[in-house]
């Protein structure tokens, strides 16, 4: 690796490290930002789903990424500026002092992961909190879940607080952008896939739960949860909890189902 030495908050060629924040919210035209050291190891991992387009990092932490600049094995150019200067393109105190671009991968196809045989799906509704959906992309990778199904009123799990919640799980899972909820859960069913809708109010005890071997657990937003019309249409399990209390953060409970749903 051949670190680009930047001096110039104003050097071209960081324009896209440029003002983090307000990009977060404006966009950055199919890429994003990747911040701290584990998301930008889970970004050059072999198992990673993203190409990476540059890396921006304190001149103070290169000798501690020496196994990241091997993954990278020359693929994109590696900027390297002191403190002052970083915080200065950033807009803000970088206290972790990297950052790198990656590119969003191309749109999974509902198809490609309702091939025929054996899978888990998570399925989010709505989930527009970005702690959670960064927690629901950690479990998922954490209880080997096949893909990640969101609906339209999904946030995006390519949001920078988003992957750092995952520790950049994101980054390595197959996900597909559905269109309304009750369109996604037609979808599935239609490939045989038995979808268990996690509320509260579910008729069945999640413990010593069987499902098919092609399932989908479908989880809503905190507060809210699935629409009523939807938990009384499918399957519908619950957590048991002591008496006087029924809910748990959205991304516990899904971590909670999805252990027992796919131990053997």
């Amino acid at each position: 690796m051949t670190p680009i030495r930047i001096h110039d908050p104003d050097d071209p060629r960081v324009a896209a490290f440029r003002d983090v924040r307000e990009r977060d919210l404006t966009g950055r035209r199919g890429l994003f930002v990747a911040e701290g050291a584990v998301v930008l190891r889970a970004l050059v991992a072999p198992t990673s789903l993203c190409a990476v387009e540059s890396v921006l990092v304190d001149e103070r932490r290169v000798a501690s990424l020496a196994d990241v600049w091997a993954a990278l094995g020359g693929r994109a150019p590696v900027h390297v500026a002191a403190q002052g200067v970083l915080d200065s393109i950033a807009g803000f105190h970088l206290h972790r002092g990297i950052l790198a671009l990656g590119r969003i991968p191309a749109p999974v196809a509902p198809a490609e992961v309702l091939r025929p045989g054996p899978r888990t799906l998570l399925v989010a509704g709505g989930v527009g909190n970005h702690d959670n959906m960064g927690a629901l992309m950690r479990n998922a990778a954490a209880f080997g879940v096949g893909a990640v199904v969101l609906d339209d009123g999904c946030c995006d799990p390519f949001y920078r607080k988003a992957l750092r919640v995952a520790v950049g799980a994101t980054l390595s899972l197959p996900i597909v952008r559905g269109g309304p909820l009750d369109a996604v859960l037609k979808e599935l069913a239609a490939a045989d896939v038995e979808c268990l809708a996690l509320s509260p109010a579910g008729t069945e005890a999640l413990k010593g739960l069987r499902t098919s071997d092609r399932r989908a657990l479908v989880v809503g937003a905190e507060g809210p949860g699935l629409p009523p019309q939807t938990i009384a249409r499918l399957r519908s399990v619950r957590i048991d909890m002591r008496a006087g209390f029924d809910s748990l953060n959205v991304a516990t409970a899904a971590a909670v189902a999805l252990h027992e749903i796919t131990q053997p």
